[in-house]
């Protein structure tokens, strides 16, 4: 039976003042959830947040990272510098990032590869546009952005990781793919694997990251193939985030 992991994606939100009113709600309501527990921070906060969380049971990580260890690259982090701060999480080609930022398919599975290569969990983020669902390619997509990142590290390197299948049509528009929906591209991303590594298959968490809500949590969590959520706007409420915890 694989566990599920409810993961906060704060995106760019946040103060120290906020963050810490934040944290102290959810770890004060925490204790009833049955399920791992993560929050992914803005890389200033990481130093508050390890502070604050470290012995507790939520884990904490980044939104991103360099696919390069060291180097003249101003303004990125590496993959070593986020261990530094505790970091068991890292998110690699959230559709932000490669919509607004370019990333390509790979250049996040270079990423993917250095957050492995450093000890850090990857939550490989994957998902179609609204234009290629209605296109009829949301499985053509996800093949492609899940294949660049077998092809560099091995379909074994999944065994370490998490997907987070996101829906870019339904992330912060108020959308969400019915849970029908969402389980036939969990299915479909499973099946992927399992022709490959059936092992690797079972295990893998895959969590729904478009627009999870305390509303509609259970529902989509009910589903076989639904190992969790990856939480945008709902992470940065306590209550909110502590209902989609329970529910998982």
């Amino acid at each position: 039976m694989r566990r599920k992991l409810v993961a906060g994606n704060w995106k760019m939100h946040g103060s120290l003042a906020e963050n810490e009113a934040l944290l102290a709600g959810v770890l004060a309501g925490i204790a009833s959830a049955k399920t791992d527990v993560a929050v992914c921070v803005p890389y200033p906060f990481l130093a508050q947040v390890q502070a604050k969380l470290s012995g507790s049971p939520i884990a904490w990580g980044a939104q991103n990272l360099s696919q390069h260890g060291k180097g003249a690259f101003t303004g990125e982090v590496s993959a070593a510098m986020l261990r530094d701060f505790g970091c068991k999480y890292v998110i690699v080609g959230h559709s932000e990032r490669r919509s607004l930022y370019g990333e390509t398919d790979e250049i996040v599975a270079a990423k993917f590869e250095a957050a492995q290569a450093a000890g850090l969990i990857p939550i490989l983020c994957v998902g179609e546009t609204l234009d290629e669902r209605e296109g009829g390619v949301t499985e053509k997509v996800v093949a492609r952005q899940l294949d660049a990142v077998i092809g560099r590290s091995g379909v074994g390197a999944l065994a370490d990781a998490v997907v987070a299948y996101e829906p870019v049509w339904a992330i912060g528009t108020g959308k969400t793919a019915t849970p029908q929906q969402a389980q036939e591209v969990h299915a479909f991303i499973r099946g992927k694997i399992a022709a490959l590594d059936p092992a690797v298959a079972q295990g893998l968490i895959i969590q729904y990251g478009g627009s999870m809500k305390a509303n509609n949590a259970a529902e989509l969590l009910a589903q076989p193939d639904i190992d969790g959520g990856l939480i945008g706007g709902a992470s940065l409420v306590a209550d909110e985030f502590l209902a989609i915890c329970r529910a998982a």
